[in-house]
């Protein structure tokens, strides 16, 4: 473990509460709310609970709706994704509700929406295509099984690049995972339509992966980073200036599945350990190896517990900015 992981308790700090008065909204969607200043400007969509038991993206969304953020130029736009998901939480059991059938976060293709396939997630995708498809600017937020320092997701778009760091320079979120090619195992929200072409008129599309799931600090740093990113497009006052905080950037190179029930890492992980070249990270049955891919590879979210067809872990390089 090296200096950028924390301690790995998981207490559950943060629980769900009621969402059903939000569940109307103003949209005719439910629990999708929309606010117009009149005034010219971005449409930024700030996007809670992709993953059912993602809970501080609730937390930092009602926060906005309960105190009563209001755009001073341009739309804001606040939705809960998945509450059925949710919904379905149980304290026993708090990792088992991150899905119901799909992850709602890889099948923002038109090869999933417009497909034959039915399921909770992808009823709710459909749903919800005109919400983000209609955003200039996407911020959603996401949180992590293992307790480690915030990051960014995003495409390796200039643009997404610009925004992160001047958000991320406040410190809240200020690491950053970039994907030249995608994730590798689906489309995620964030480069749906227009938002996944690199030479388009779409805006900003970032994940903010906020810390462990149920860790109160991982509410605060949602919330917080949700103000900073709709101060940074200008739909509410700036925010009280701070010293910049260092950055770190690492690009994705690989995307590991789980193929088999025999899937083990050779030495547990939690997120940001790094191995040399050649290093074996995990084994997934007879004859199947992870190998680093190069030196200082660094793995980001490992799984908790392996899942067959479920993402293993992501391998990535650091970047020298």
């Amino acid at each position: 473990m090296n200096d950028l992981s924390v301690p790995p308790a998981h207490p559950l700090e943060v629980l769900p509460r009621d969402l059903s008065a939000y569940r109307a909204g103003n949209t005719g969607i439910p629990y999708v709310h929309r606010f117009e200043s009149g005034k010219p400007g971005p449409h930024v969509l700030i996007n809670a609970l992709t993953h059912g038991n993602e809970i501080c993206g609730m937390v930092a969304a009602t926060h906005l709706l309960d105190t009563g953020v209001r755009p001073l130029v341009g739309t804001l736009t606040v939705s809960f994704a998945h509450v059925e998901a949710y919904e379905a939480f149980k304290q026993h059991d708090p990792y088992a509700n991150r899905q119901i059938v799909h992850n709602l976060n890889r099948i923002w293709s038109d090869e999933w929406l417009d497909g034959p396939h039915d399921s909770p997630e992808l009823r709710r995708a459909r749903e919800m295509r005109p919400v983000v498809q209609a955003a200039d600017h996407i911020l959603d937020i996401h949180s992590t099984s293992h307790a480690v320092k915030p990051f960014w997701v995003y495409p390796d778009f200039e643009r997404n690049r610009q925004a992160a760091v001047a958000v991320g320079a406040r410190g809240h979120v200020n690491i950053h995972m970039v994907m030249p090619s995608g994730l590798g195992s689906g489309t995620p929200l964030i480069q749906h339509g227009r938002h996944g072409v690199r030479d388009s008129d779409a805006g900003v599309a970032l994940v903010a992966e906020c810390g462990q799931h149920f860790a109160r600090s991982s509410s605060v740093v949602a919330t917080e980073v949700s103000l900073d990113f709709l101060a940074h497009f200008g739909l509410i006052a700036p925010r009280a200036p701070v010293p910049p905080q260092p950055q770190r950037r690492f690009r994705l190179l690989q995307t590991c599945m789980v193929h088999t029930d025999e899937f083990r890492f050779t030495r547990p992980l939690v997120g940001y350990e790094t191995f040399a070249r050649g290093e074996l990270i995990a084994t997934d049955g007879p004859g199947r190896e992870i190998v680093s891919p190069c030196d200082d590879c660094t793995v980001m979210m490992p799984a908790r517990v392996p899942i067959v067809g479920r993402e293993a872990v992501y391998l990535t390089e650091p970047i020298a900015d």
